[in-house]
């Protein structure tokens, strides 16, 4: 783990330029708890990428099916990780892997996720060529236990999302979408002190964490859109049952309801408007979505991934971008 800020500053000035020229540039954190089907399948995604100027924090949440065995196999210096006694809530916990980080630029990847090979290597190369750029996002593939993809190029299919934005875009694009068209948090790498500015993690809820974090990041710096897919995210197996989904349902709901009034001054009424019109269709897409969270030789998993495969979203990305 990281030395603590009273041992920093008692080094000498050259022992502190050798420990910062010992960071790695990236640091890539797992919050992990009970995965332990899916975890190596993470962790290989980021030991497979061709920018090598990692570290990779696994953080255990007190995890009792056996994915800290999963972890313990690997044998990389590159690896890092961090237990946990007790089982933190899942926010603190999110918010102790990135305190767990060394390095200026962070991605954190749930653990059953995967980023695709030259993941590091795009989002680098961005946050280096844009200095005021605070986080970037990308697409993903949704996929499902056997890591088949259920649906292809899932988010920023909006011109207004593509390439840098500042707030104001990102705040109305949300607001109109009524979801997340921002990424899920594997799609996104962040600056650390833009993170540590916002004071982490910006929400108690779960099911918003990731489009939160993304617009309280807004406030310190720009969003940036990578128009290519860099990760998957899994639809696990039984991961929400009809209960979660209604709560989860509130939750985005109350989520856009506060983004219209903590950003009034960018929010107008013509986004009101189309964010309530389009809603139906948010809702409809939650449900498929959540629907192919199920066994992939069941009924329900095929119906619901042929509904996501056969052009759905097609029809529904023309209809966005023609409110754009």
């Amino acid at each position: 783990m990281s030395p603590s800020p009273s041992h920093i500053t008692s080094l000498s000035a050259s022992q502190r330029a050798e420990r910062d020229d010992e960071r790695p540039r990236v640091s890539v954190c797992i919050p992990l708890y009970q995965k332990v089907d899916y975890v190596g399948r993470t962790i290989d995604s980021v030991l497979a990428q061709s920018f090598t100027d990692f570290e990779l924090v696994v953080v255990d949440n007190g995890s009792t099916d056996g994915s800290g065995a999963v972890v313990d196999r690997y044998d990389d210096p590159r690896i890092r990780v961090v237990r946990h006694a007790d089982t933190l809530p899942m926010i603190e916990n999110f918010n102790a892997t990135v305190a767990a980080t060394r390095a200026p630029l962070v991605k954190v990847l749930n653990a059953d996720d995967m980023i695709e090979p030259h993941a590091l290597a795009r989002q680098v190369a961005v946050m280096d060529a844009e200095p005021g750029v605070a986080v970037v996002s990308s697409r993903h593939h949704l996929v499902n236990d056997r890591d088949e993809v259920v649906a292809r190029d899932r988010t920023l299919r909006t011109p207004d999302l593509v390439g840098r934005r500042d707030r104001a875009a990102v705040v109305r694009r949300v607001v109109r979408h009524g979801g997340n068209p921002l990424g899920v948090p594997g799609n996104m790498l962040f600056r650390r002190s833009a993170f540590d500015a916002i004071g982490g993690f910006p929400t108690d809820d779960s099911f918003v964490l990731d489009v939160a974090l993304a617009i309280r990041l807004t406030t310190v710096g720009d969003f940036y859109g990578l128009p290519e897919t860099l990760s998957r995210f899994r639809l696990a197996v039984g991961s929400e049952g009809a209960s979660d989904r209604r709560r989860n349902i509130r939750a985005q709901r109350a989520f856009v309801r506060g983004l219209r009034s903590e950003h009034a001054d960018v929010v107008s009424r013509v986004d009101v408007v189309r964010g309530w019109a389009r809603w139906p269709l948010t809702y409809l897409r939650h449900q498929v979505i959540m629907s192919a969270s199920s066994d992939p030789d069941s009924r329900v998993h095929r119906v619901t991934a042929r509904l996501l495969r056969s052009g759905g979203d097609r029809r529904h990305d023309r209809a966005t971008r023609t409110e754009s």
